[in-house]
C-alpha cells in the first residue's frame, strides 16, 4: 500500500496569485507534499513583495523561507521544476492553463474580494479565500480572510464576512499605515522593503508626483517599480512598530492560518468526495 504523501506528489494544486497571503497557503500544501502550480497576473500588484512568490514574474526566481518560486512559460517546464523541488509560476491571467492543467485541486487565493472568474467546474475540489464568492454555488468552500475569532473558518454555505474597506491595526494604526497612489504612473522607488522610515520622508514617485511616509516607521510593503500605478491604488505601507519588533522577511501569522484552513479544507473535501 502507497503511503499517504505518495498521493499527495501525484496531486496537482492550482492556485491562483502568488501574493503574501497566498504564499502562506501554498507553503502549507508544499509542506503537505502536493505538487503546485501558481497561476499570476503579468503584473502583479502585491506590496509585501519580499513575502510574495508572485515576485518570480518580475525577478524570475522568488525565494521566500523554504520555498523557492521559479517563472516558467509552459506546461512542459513545470516538470522540471517539480523534480528539483520548486514551485513552477505561469503568468496565466485568466487560468486558461487549467484545461491542460487538469489540477484535481484549484484555492483561488487572489485575493481580490470579489469573484474574478473562478467557477466549481475547474477542478474536483474548489476553493476561495475571502468575500466574492459564494459557496456552494461558486466553488465548494470558502476561507474566512478577516482578522479575529473566524480568521480562517470554512463556510460550505454562502460567504465570507464583507471587507470593510479598513486594513487591520497594526501599532495602534491602521488606514493611515497604508499608501494610495496619488497619481497614475511609474514607480521610481527611493527607498526599500525594510527600511527604516521617517514620516513625510520621500519613499518613492509615481511618475513625477513623490510620495512620502505618512508615519515613522520600517517600509514594510511596497509595489514593485515595474509597475504602473493606476491612482488610488494600494501601492505601500509602513508600519508604526520598533524597527526590532517588525519582519518584513517572513510570512506572517495571517497567512500561516489561512494556510492551515486551505489544507483542513482540501483533506476535508477530498476524503467527503474520495479523491484523496
Amino acid at each position: 500500500m502507497g503511503k499517504v504523501t505518495d498521493t499527495f506528489a501525484e496531486t496537482l494544486v492550482a492556485v491562483r496569485g502568488g501574493g503574501d497571503l497566498a504564499t502562506g497557503v501554498i507553503q502549507k500544501l508544499y509542506h503537505a507534499g502536493f505538487k503546485v502550480i501558481i497561476l499570476e497576473t503579468e503584473k502583479p500588484l502585491a506590496i509585501r513583495r519580499t513575502v510574495a512568490l508572485c515576485n518570480a514574474v518580475f525577478q524570475k526566481e522568488q525565494q521566500v523561507e523554504d520555498m523557492k518560486a521559479v517563472l516558467v512559460e509552459s506546461k512542459n517546464e513545470c516538470h522540471e521544476c517539480w523534480k528539483n523541488g520548486y514551485l513552477p509560476l505561469l503568468v496565466d491571467t485568466k487560468a486558461e492553463s487549467l484545461n491542460e492543467l487538469k489540477p484535481l485541486i484549484l484555492v483561488d487565493a487572489i485575493l481580490a474580494k470579489r469573484n474574478i472568474g473562478t467557477n466549481r467546474s475547474m477542478a474536483p475540489i474548489t476553493i476561495a479565500l475571502g468575500p466574492g464568492f459564494s459557496a456552494s454555488e461558486d466553488v465548494d468552500v470558502v476561507v474566512e480572510t478577516m482578522r479575529g475569532h473566524y480568521l480562517g473558518r470554512l463556510y460550505f454555505e454562502g460567504s465570507a464576512l464583507a471587507n470593510t474597506g479598513i486594513p487591520g491595526e497594526i501599532g495602534g494604526k491602521s488606514a493611515e499605515r497604508v499608501i494610495h497612489s496619488p497619481d497614475s504612473g511609474q514607480v521610481k522607488h527611493i527607498k526599500k522593503i525594510g527600511d527604516s522610515v521617517q514620516k513625510d520622508e520621500l519613499l518613492f514617485y509615481v511618475g513625477n508626483q513623490p510620495v512620502f511616509s505618512p508615519l515613522k516607521g520600517v517600509l514594510r510593503g511596497l509595489i514593485s517599480d515595474q509597475v504602473i500605478c493606476q491612482k488610488g491604488l494600494k501601492c505601500a505601507d509602513v508600519d508604526p512598530r520598533a524597527a526590532e519588533e517588525v519582519d518584513c522577511y517572513t510570512i506572517s501569522d495571517k497567512a500561516r492560518a489561512l494556510g492551515g484552513a486551505v489544507l483542513d479544507a482540501v483533506l476535508l473535501i477530498g476524503r467527503q468526495k474520495e479523491l484523496l
